[in-house]
């Protein structure tokens, strides 16, 4: 049985999840070449292999986190992007083993947040809000609807016009079935400014964004 919900966990990075993509870089917030080569690997193995390769890719690139992470220990944005890592990998694995990942990725969001709660524009509260309504609740996992609300929140809060922040808060009202707020977030993320150096991992949001919009849009026509 696949514990985790393997098609959201995959996209996080914050993507999530899951997952997850990565997340968004604060436009004169610096990080280190390391984290960079990661965010990028993980773009083009999210939105460019096929889905038979991504399982394998992402473990690769999470030895490489990890790396980076015994490097630099106490930088948040190389914690964000383990985690980011970790959480892809989950999705594409299912089962136990991607509930163990996903726990060291929460692990990682929450060191970060000890760290600087604003790194990457509020991504560990981000990524910690998708791993939070994407993974299974008690007694398989720690999911909790409630916290997940929190966390994406808090991450809107330091980075509202986030296509990140945006696209997970609407997916995750998606999964509420708050149709109206869900078309509202997903509509600000397909509207959200261009980041710099993130023209792959833009342009496989805003895809992922306008699949979603359309599935609630649905819901809002049928009522």
């Amino acid at each position: 049985m696949n514990l985790l919900r393997a098609d959201a966990l995959r996209v996080l990075g914050l993507g999530a999840l899951l997952l997850l993509a990565g997340l968004a870089q604060a436009a004169g917030q610096a990080v280190s070449p390391a984290v960079v080569q990661i965010r990028d690997r993980w773009a083009q193995i999210n939105y460019q292999l096929p889905k038979s390769e991504r399982q394998a890719a992402f473990e690769a690139l999470a030895g490489q986190a990890a790396q980076a992470r015994q490097a630099q220990p106490r930088d948040a944005a190389t914690l964000i992007w383990e985690g980011i890592v970790l959480s892809s990998w989950a999705g594409e694995k299912g089962g136990m083993g991607a509930l163990s990942l996903v726990k060291q990725a929460r692990a990682d969001f929450e060191a970060a947040l000890k760290l600087d709660p604003d790194a990457l524009d509020g991504s560990a509260y981000t990524s910690l809000g998708a791993l939070y309504y994407q993974v299974p609740g008690w007694p398989l996992g720690f999911g909790n609807d409630d916290t997940a609300r929190q966390m994406l929140r808090k991450g809107l809060e330091i980075n509202p016009d986030g296509i990140d922040a945006n696209y997970f808060y609407g997916d995750f009202l998606r999964d509420q079935k708050d149709w109206a707020g869900a078309a509202a977030a997903l509509q600000k993320a397909l509207a959200a400014p261009a980041r710099p150096g993130r023209a792959l991992a833009d342009s496989g949001r805003r895809q992922e964004a306008e699949a979603k919009l359309k599935q609630v849009n649905v819901h809002l026509a049928g009522r």
